[in-house]
């Protein structure tokens, strides 16, 4: 069941669904973004059942690179290859619940209740999105507690995977939406995760933030998670007219070569829209250039 509407949200007015190119979805072969060749990416085959999920984490220590953004639409865009999808908000500003129009500060159960508690069932917590196949573990600001009451807990890095454990064979993909920092939250979701999908802004700072965010990613395989494997980088918030924009893709591909995903989001105004009428770009403009990128890295993710 779904919360009661936030009185304080915006009225969302429809998108007009006009065609959208985008040059990130060519033919395989042709020049994308990236500066290279587009890879083959092959049609994902249909599922017989569901189970067991992937877990990725999509994490970046950097605010405002679009992890939420990401979470959101790659998640909606998996469903319509078949994949039962469960998003776990795991930010105590509950971006990820409020991007899918769900009032976060005024649930009474989020995971913080699961994972400190122990006491709530996951799937009485678990709340249905609009979109068919696409669950939502909702969070708010009672998770930012859940940092300073975990250090005390013995096997307090795997805390995030004990409360997962029970609904694993129920999806195909668990996306958890990591906090802005290198904390003991996103410890957790490393932890928990078999891959890590990076959202890496098109901008020098966040380029260089990145080589930190590697490092835990190692440390985390080494001492907590050895199956941890990086899924992809994403470029985000890409801009092809400035010079800018086109040097840091460059040197991002330079830099860490095939694990960059061929998909690459551009600016766009729609993404702002799709957060005030809480839906995935893939129904609120499915026609989009925004629609058909997350679409292309749903393949690219289901591939690797």
């Amino acid at each position: 069941m779904r919360p009661t509407e936030d009185p304080l949200s915006l009225p969302a007015k429809p998108a007009t669904d006009a065609e959208e190119d985008d040059p990130s979805t060519g033919p395989d072969g042709s020049i994308g973004p990236t500066g290279r060749p587009k890879r083959h990416i092959p049609e994902p085959a249909m599922l017989e059942r569901h189970g067991p999920a992937k877990v990725l984490a999509i994490c970046n220590q950097k605010g405002g690179v679009g992890k939420t953004t990401s979470a959101i639409n790659l998640g909606a865009a998996l469903t319509e290859f078949g994949r039962r999808v469960l998003l776990v908000d795991f930010d105590p500003q509950g971006a990820l619940s409020v991007g899918l129009g769900i009032p976060a500060h005024q649930l009474d159960q989020t995971i913080y209740n699961v994972l400190i508690e122990r006491g709530p069932n996951l799937d009485e917590v678990v709340i249905r999105t609009t979109v068919e196949d696409m669950d939502l573990l909702p969070s708010n600001i009672d998770l930012s507690a859940a940092e300073v009451q975990l250090v005390a807990e013995v096997g307090r890095e795997h805390a995030l995977l004990r409360t997962l454990r029970p609904v694993i064979d129920k999806y195909d993909y668990i996306l958890v939406d990591c906090q802005p920092s290198l904390g003991l939250l996103t410890v957790n979701a490393l932890a928990a995760a078999d891959g890590v999908l990076i959202p890496l802004e098109c901008e020098y700072f966040s380029m260089r933030g990145a080589a930190l965010l590697m490092d835990t990613i190692q440390k985390v395989q080494e001492r907590l998670n050895p199956r941890l494997e990086i899924t992809g980088i994403l470029a985000t918030m890409f801009d092809p007219r400035t010079l800018h924009s086109r040097e840091v893709m460059a040197r991002v591909v330079e830099r860490f070569g095939d694990i960059v995903f061929d998909t690459v989001i551009n600016r766009t105004v729609r993404f702002p829209e799709t957060t005030v009428a809480g839906e995935p770009i893939t129904r609120w403009a499915p026609r989009s250039a925004g629609a058909k990128a997350y679409r292309a890295l749903a393949r690219e993710v289901i591939a690797r």
